[in-house]
Protein backbone atom coordinates (compact mmCIF):
# COMPACT_ATOMS: atom_id res chain seq x y z
CA UNK A 1 0.00 0.00 0.00
CA UNK A 2 2.92 2.39 0.56
CA UNK A 3 3.72 2.19 -3.14
CA UNK A 4 0.29 3.65 -3.95
CA UNK A 5 0.83 6.61 -1.62
CA UNK A 6 4.15 7.40 -3.35
CA UNK A 7 2.56 7.69 -6.81
CA UNK A 8 2.06 11.09 -8.36
CA UNK A 9 -1.43 12.14 -9.49
CA UNK A 10 -0.29 11.71 -13.12
CA UNK A 11 0.84 8.13 -12.40
CA UNK A 12 -2.47 7.33 -10.69
CA UNK A 13 -4.38 8.69 -13.72
CA UNK A 14 -2.26 6.59 -16.08
CA UNK A 15 -2.73 3.43 -13.98
CA UNK A 16 -6.51 3.95 -13.99
CA UNK A 17 -6.44 4.47 -17.74
CA UNK A 18 -4.36 1.31 -18.25
CA UNK A 19 -6.66 -0.67 -15.96
CA UNK A 20 -9.71 0.38 -18.01
CA UNK A 21 -8.05 -0.71 -21.27
CA UNK A 22 -9.20 -4.22 -22.14
CA UNK A 23 -5.92 -5.47 -23.56
CA UNK A 24 -3.48 -3.99 -21.06
CA UNK A 25 -2.55 -6.80 -18.65
CA UNK A 26 -1.92 -6.24 -14.97
CA UNK A 27 1.65 -7.37 -15.66
CA UNK A 28 2.21 -4.21 -17.72
CA UNK A 29 1.07 -2.07 -14.79
CA UNK A 30 3.36 -4.05 -12.48
CA UNK A 31 6.39 -3.60 -14.75
CA UNK A 32 5.82 0.13 -15.32
CA UNK A 33 4.69 1.25 -11.88
CA UNK A 34 5.64 -1.60 -9.53
CA UNK A 35 2.17 -2.21 -8.14
CA UNK A 36 0.52 -5.63 -8.13
CA UNK A 37 -2.91 -6.64 -9.36
CA UNK A 38 -4.29 -6.43 -5.83
CA UNK A 39 -2.82 -2.98 -5.32
CA UNK A 40 -4.26 -1.89 -8.67
CA UNK A 41 -7.70 -3.12 -7.61
CA UNK A 42 -7.38 -1.27 -4.29
CA UNK A 43 -6.31 1.90 -6.13
CA UNK A 44 -9.31 1.60 -8.43
CA UNK A 45 -11.63 1.02 -5.45
CA UNK A 46 -10.35 4.17 -3.68
CA UNK A 47 -10.24 6.37 -6.79
CA UNK A 48 -13.61 5.64 -8.35
CA UNK A 49 -17.27 5.88 -7.43
CA UNK A 50 -18.60 2.61 -6.08
CA UNK A 51 -20.83 2.02 -9.11
CA UNK A 52 -17.94 2.65 -11.53
CA UNK A 53 -15.67 0.33 -9.57
CA UNK A 54 -18.30 -2.45 -9.63
CA UNK A 55 -18.75 -2.04 -13.38
CA UNK A 56 -14.97 -2.15 -13.96
CA UNK A 57 -14.51 -5.13 -11.65
CA UNK A 58 -17.24 -7.10 -13.44
CA UNK A 59 -15.51 -6.44 -16.78
CA UNK A 60 -12.06 -7.40 -15.54
CA UNK A 61 -12.92 -10.58 -13.65
CA UNK A 62 -13.80 -12.64 -16.69
CA UNK A 63 -11.37 -11.07 -19.13
CA UNK A 64 -8.45 -13.28 -20.10
CA UNK A 65 -6.55 -10.41 -21.73
CA UNK A 66 -6.03 -8.71 -18.35
CA UNK A 67 -4.01 -11.71 -17.17
CA UNK A 68 -1.00 -12.64 -19.29
CA UNK A 69 -1.05 -16.29 -18.27
CA UNK A 70 -4.68 -16.66 -19.35
CA UNK A 71 -4.32 -14.82 -22.68
CA UNK A 72 -4.03 -16.75 -25.91
CA UNK A 73 -0.42 -17.04 -27.08
CA UNK A 74 -1.25 -15.67 -30.53
CA UNK A 75 -2.87 -12.54 -29.10
CA UNK A 76 -1.31 -9.41 -30.52
CA UNK A 77 -0.86 -6.82 -27.80
CA UNK A 78 -2.77 -3.61 -28.40
CA UNK A 79 -0.79 -0.41 -28.06
CA UNK A 80 -2.86 2.66 -27.38
CA UNK A 81 -2.01 6.09 -28.75
CA UNK A 82 -1.12 7.15 -25.19
CA UNK A 83 1.61 4.53 -24.81
CA UNK A 84 3.94 5.96 -27.44
CA UNK A 85 4.38 9.10 -25.35
CA UNK A 86 5.57 7.25 -22.27
CA UNK A 87 9.25 7.26 -21.38
CA UNK A 88 10.62 6.12 -18.01
CA UNK A 89 7.08 5.82 -16.60
CA UNK A 90 6.36 9.48 -17.19
CA UNK A 91 3.96 10.82 -19.75
CA UNK A 92 5.27 13.35 -22.21
CA UNK A 93 3.50 16.62 -22.82
CA UNK A 94 0.39 16.30 -24.91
Amino acid sequence: MNKIKELSPEDVDRIIEMAWEDRTPFDAILSQFGITEGETIELMRRSMKQSSFKMWRARVQGRATKHSKKSPEDLLTFKSRMQKGIALNKMSKR
